[in-house]
């Protein structure tokens, strides 16, 4: 039977789960859940498996490293860096180690490595800890960028980054999400990288949402649905691989596209996917694509100001009734 459960308990579970499948699995790091639901087995998770569960001082360039020649070595690490733009101290260990490796042995080396943050705009967060850099990893040849919206998203991925990948994995969990409750399948199960979903159908508009901006999508959906406006919203699950077939397919039948990401709107993810389906499906095109984004300033530490950035469910709408026109 299906269980109800948080992200941040999901994700738990795929850890624990993940530990018990498989002797190469190991954490560095805090245990996924910085608050809230899930603490308790993480406390019971490092009295358990102790000799697999390491918390390193506070040096991400050194434990990110360590974490890619464990990898190498035949270890599958799981490293919890917390806060996404802590990351950016990791970046040369991250970006031209562990990327890089597969693809330059030929791929004779492989990197099952995990880099695990919770990534944007937490409320009161500040510049430095606001951080969203998912085009940055998507940017990278050789990672794999994971992007769940879900408790069932969230276990069935990492489990498949722990698992069975081969390559090293960026896994971005928002932190606002990590408290949010859903229907999670019981048992072991993975979710395999490159799978779009559709989260609702709809006829005028794809609306092509990623992370945090999935149910921002659905409730702008919701609210259209109410005007006589019926929206598609695709979930990409992951940016690397990607599933382009089914972003395109999407396109093709409603002729009209808008893409939400929060990260700032300059080369953003969100950029990103509009030019693949200005490339490739711009002859199913009715309108031109719109973006939500992040607007190119940093975000602020003031909440009213904070929630004035943020692509919210509000703007959203706003974007599909321009289309609509």
């Amino acid at each position: 039977m299906p269980r109800e459960m948080t992200i941040g308990e999901a994700l738990v579970s795929a850890l624990s789960e993940s530990l018990a499948q498989d002797p190469r699995v190991v954490l560095i790091g805090g245990g996924l859940v910085s608050s809230g639901p899930g603490q308790a087995e993480v406390a019971r998770l490092r009295q358990k498996y102790a000799s697999r569960i390491k918390s390193p001082p506070i040096a991400e360039l050194g434990f990110c490293g360590i974490a890619a020649g464990a990898a190498m070595a035949g270890l599958r690490p799981l490293v919890d860096i917390g806060t996404a733009t802590f990351s950016y101290e990791a970046i040369p260990q991250i970006v031209n180690e562990a990327a890089i490796a597969y693809s330059n042995s030929a791929g004779q080396t492989n990197v099952p490595v995990t880099y695990f943050m919770r990534y944007g705009i937490r409320g009161g967060g500040g510049v430095q800890h606001s951080g969203s850099p998912q085009p940055w990893y998507w940017n990278t040849p050789g990672l794999q960028v994971a992007m769940p919206a879900s408790p069932a998203d969230a276990k069935g991925l990492l489990r498949t980054a722990l698992l069975k990948s081969r390559d090293p994995t960026i896994f971005f969990a928002h932190e606002r999400l990590m408290n949010e409750r859903g229907s999670v399948p019981d048992g072991e199960y993975e979710i395999p990288f490159g799978q779009a979903a559709v989260r609702q159908e709809g006829r005028d508009v794809t609306i092509i949402a990623t992370g945090v901006q999935v149910p921002r999508a659905l409730a702008a959906a919701d609210t259209l649905a109410r005007e006589g406006i019926s929206a598609e919203v695709v979930d990409p699950r992951t940016l690397e691989p990607l599933d382009k077939t089914t972003l395109l397919a999407s396109v093709k039948k409603t002729g009209r596209l808008v893409v939400t990401d929060e990260s700032h709107d300059n080369c953003s993810v969100a950029s990103g996917l509009a030019a693949i389906i200005a490339d490739e499906g711009f002859a199913s095109l009715r309108a031109p694509i719109k973006r939500v984004t992040i607007p190119h300033v940093p975000v602020p530490f003031a909440v009213s100001l904070e929630d004035y950035v943020t692509p919210t469910a509000e703007r959203i709408a706003a974007a599909v009734r321009q289309l609509l026109k």
